[in-house]
């Protein structure tokens, strides 16, 4: 459904913009079930291979600039189109993040523990206050305590006290916060409870549902960035296989809660899923949309379109550089669901 959605997004705007949509499929491969529409001549496909989806233009991998194809638009409206796929995954997310809050509420970052011979404690943060920025950055969710601890474990090792804005009583202050180590980890000394939840009104629930988006981007952005540090290793990272499991793990877990709560559930797995696949398509790498995107903007520069065999061989290169990727993290997932 979060590739069907994605590939709407560039199929809509293609069709938005008078260009011809030749394929839109589901899957790679051979097709297993098609159907040709007499009103548009566009072809629909379920295809054998479960990994992606596309929405094949006409004229997209040429130079053919006949009325109708890709080429003859002008480079803003052909970006339009490619930037259309992500836009659709992150308004996927933002729709199912109004299900959710609207349903149960949003996590507001209050403190539920403060342990004692820990930095917070000795800053005399209490339980109750609400924590508003670590370091500069905004906290509105409680999961951002967390996370923010878990991305600066480097900084924290250094020794440095740590700003912490927080809200008691209805007035802000501001306190230094020592980092202590803990086991192998720093810590500030702020425990939350990710499952208190506050109900509100229409306004916070779309910007909180707004905000529920940005937090997984967040995420995505500073895992990756874990990644490319070397923090993360390749029994890290999931793809379709680990997934998978992933979801029926959660399913079997909360069944026993009734189906309301397997819904909520998956609809937060799909929220996780499309925020990242969304930004992943953005990386400008060949063959996804970002790389496909800053062609364009090389060619809006140049004022010159980049030859046509020059970008497909270069998406091709990308095309299998990121199957091959696949087959290592399948490979590690099914090692991981076997071991």
């Amino acid at each position: 459904m979060i590739i069907i959605f994605h590939e709407f997004g560039h199929f809509l705007f293609a069709r938005l913009n008078g260009i011809r949509v030749v394929e839109f499929s589901l899957g790679f491969g051979p097709r297993i079930l098609s159907h040709v529409s007499r009103k548009s001549g566009t072809r629909y496909s379920w295809k054998a291979l479960p990994f992606g989806g596309s929405c094949q233009m006409d004229g997209e991998e040429s130079e053919d600039t006949r009325p109708g194809t890709f080429g003859s638009k002008s480079v803003w409206r052909r970006m339009t189109v490619i930037l259309a796929g992500p836009f659709f995954n992150f308004l996927l997310a933002f729709l199912f993040s109004l299900i959710i809050i609207g349903s149960v509420g949003f996590d507001e970052p209050y403190v539920l523990q403060v342990p004692e011979g820990l930095g917070a404690a000795s800053a005399g943060i209490e339980p109750g206050d609400k924590i508003i920025s670590i370091d500069g950055k905004r906290i509105r969710l409680q999961r951002e305590l967390t996370n923010w601890v878990n991305f600066h474990q480097k900084k924290l090792s250094t020794g440095e006290t740590v700003e912490i804005v927080y809200e008691r009583d209805g007035e802000r202050h501001a306190v230094q916060v020592e980092p202590k180590v803990s086991g192998s980890r720093y810590l500030l000394g702020i425990n939350s409870n990710p499952n208190y939840r506050t109900r509100g009104n229409v306004l916070q629930v779309i910007g909180y549902s707004a905000y529920e988006v940005k937090y997984w981007i967040d995420t995505t952005l500073y895992s990756l960035g874990q990644m490319f540090q070397g923090k993360v290793k390749v029994e890290d990272v999931s793809g379709p296989v680990g997934v998978v499991k992933v979801i029926g793990d959660t399913y079997e877990e909360s069944k026993a809660d009734g189906w309301f709560y397997v819904m909520l559930n998956m609809l937060n797995l799909a929220i996780l899923l499309s925020a990242n696949l969304g930004v992943m398509n953005l990386l400008p790498f060949p063959a996804l949309d970002g790389g496909r995107f800053w062609m364009l903007v090389v060619e809006a520069i140049r004022r010159k379109r980049v030859s046509a065999n020059v970008e497909a061989a270069i998406n091709m290169a990308g095309f299998v550089l990121l199957m091959g990727l696949m087959v290592l993290v399948m490979i590690s997932d099914t090692r991981k669901i076997i071991g």
